[in-house]
């Protein structure tokens, strides 16, 4: 076996600063770039995997990474190439924070937090399924933080084509569904669906879904509990049971009761911000048929969907070591892997004896990415996109406020005949500074959900096909929109946002029809849910 860390090969334009951490297929270093002048991570394939399959998986991962890297939540891939000294390497960008895994131990993160995160990588991993693209490998330890502190999913060393899959992985055992142990092992886009749920519900528990305190904690224990145990409540007083609901629909044992896709699961987190009156974090998508989505998505502001240049892999495989055939499903030709593969290249340790110790990171054939242990644990920001505002105190005046006492103190001043009081009054409050220009700039904070009121005469009447709901703004204001979600059975709908007071749906199903409305201010602050039905 190569020593640990292996030494740092020379790259024309780039300059060896530290080791950052090791794998069992490679090691990552920090460089600095010369041109443009940038620190750079540099991930470099073992010596001695150099003559097995790994060297063409390492070319795959490079493919597959640049062609989804215009994602704001996926690690940026800036160039590959093979060293002087034969090992091939990825110049990356450079995270510098630590990954969730290690966040997530030190202190289980907050339900707002959670929810963004959770929508920003599931747009992350709809963009790679949309691309043809399973990820397989999708956990805390995998999702990196950028230096502007938003999240960035990393290590496709083991993904593959969105045709369900039947080979041996090294997905990490505590994230893996069920059918991921069967034989042979199955995986497909509600796999990583599954894997998402998983990572969220780490974020918020501060440990993997069925590991247990005070028990066993073996690989053999947390699968037979995956396949078998059902999902623990969240032992926290403030995540609602929706948002449970939203984790067991998501990790069902069976693949055919979770959700459909990664971007449907990204929508239900987004009803459970709206139910908490949170700003809701919109869902980036990147997608080679930009319009169509935009049709698909009613316009509801909620899901930003771009178009990618993409960079292909080889034709016909991602990992060349499976045999492929052409399949269609619903989203066209897929291409579905007959054979099993090698280990593939990934930023892991491998254990010697994983069934010995208990640990978050235990996988099948691998073990935790290591990252960087100087750096600091971070507060992910929220998406640009949909800023949380505090309104202004309300005890300081504005300007405004001031001129209206100012005339009502010169009434009364006229009236005693004191004109040159008032004079007097209003030198000394021109003096006075304005408060908006002097209050010192708060720090964004949750929300109060009783900030904003809940729409009023909420009624629908049937027209035809058609059923129309009106209500009414109980205090109206300057950039006031409302959210309307039709609800079903199913609960399943898509938020739909307009600046009107009325809603029509169109071809409205037989029997009672009801929807929830939301008022939402400019600043983002939404009030709670109004129902309304009519049969």
């Amino acid at each position: 076996m190569s020593r640990r860390p292996s030494p740092p090969p020379e790259l024309p334009g780039f300059s060896y600063l530290e080791p950052l951490g090791t794998g069992g297929f490679a090691d990552v270093f920090l460089y600095e770039q010369q041109m443009p002048r940038r620190r750079v991570a540099v991930k470099v394939l073992l010596a001695d995997r150099i003559a097995s399959a790994s060297v063409q998986e390492f070319a795959d991962e490079a493919n597959v990474m640049a062609m989804l890297s215009t994602h704001p939540a996926i690690v940026t891939i800036y160039q590959a190439g093979v060293a002087g000294d034969g090992r091939p390497y990825l110049v990356m960008e450079y995270c510098p924070r630590p990954n969730l895994q290690m966040r997530s131990r030190k202190e289980p993160f907050s339900v707002a937090e959670a929810l963004r995160v959770g929508i920003q990588v599931a747009g992350a991993v709809e963009t790679a399924h949309r691309a043809g693209v399973l990820h397989r490998d999708i956990k805390p330890a995998n999702i990196l933080v950028t230096e502007y502190n938003r999240p960035a999913l990393t290590d496709f060393g083991i993904a593959s084509t969105t045709g369900a899959v039947s080979e041996a992985t090294g997905m990490s055992i505590p994230w893996s569904p069920p059918e991921s142990f069967a034989d042979p092992p199955q995986s497909g886009l509600r796999s990583d669906v599954y894997a998402l749920g998983a990572t969220l519900y780490t974020l918020l528990s501060g440990r993997s879904p069925f590991e247990r305190q005070g028990e066993r904690n073996t690989g053999a224990d947390l699968m037979e509990r995956i396949e078998r145990a059902p999902l623990p409540p969240l032992s926290r007083a403030d995540v609602p049971g929706s948002l449970q609901r939203v984790l067991e629909r998501s990790m069902a044992k069976k693949q055919d009761e979770r959700y459909p896709s990664a971007v449907a699961f990204a929508r239900a987190l987004q009803k459970v911000q709206i139910e908490l009156a949170h700003s809701v974090t919109p869902i980036d998508i990147v997608d080679e048929h930009p319009v169509a989505e935009a049709e698909e998505d009613d316009g509801d502001g909620l899901t930003r969907v771009r178009g990618v240049v993409s960079i292909e892999p080889d034709a016909g495989h991602t990992r060349p070591s499976a045999t492929t055939r052409p399949s269609f499903g619903p989203a066209g030709p897929m291409f579905v892997a007959q054979s099993s593969a090698p280990d593939s290249v990934d930023e892991t340790v491998r254990r010697a004896d994983p069934s010995s110790e208990p640990d978050d990171d235990r996988t099948m054939l691998r073990g935790p990415q290591v990252v960087p242990a100087h750096a600091t644990p971070p507060q992910l920001a929220t998406t640009p996109s949909a800023p949380q505002t505090t309104e202004a105190p309300a005890s300081p005046r504005s300007r405004r406020g001031l001129w209206i006492g100012l005339g009502s103190a010169a009434a009364v001043l006229a009236i005693v005949g004191g004109v040159i009081g008032l004079n007097a009054v209003v030198a000394q409050l021109n003096t006075q500074p304005d408060p908006q220009e002097t209050a010192v700039e708060e720090k964004p904070q949750e929300v109060i959900p009783t900030a904003v009121p809940t729409v009023t005469e909420l009624a629908g009447t049937r027209a035809g096909g058609d059923v129309t709901f009106t209500w009414t703004n109980p205090a109206p204001d300057d950039g006031d929109g409302y959210i309307v979600m039709q609800v079903s059975l199913s609960g399943e709908s898509d938020p739909v946002t307009t600046e009107e007071t009325t809603f029509t749906i169109q071809n409205a199903p037989a029997g009672e029809v009801c929807v929830d409305v939301l008022l939402r201010r400019s600043n983002g602050q939404a009030s709670q849910p109004a129902r309304g039905c009519v049969t």
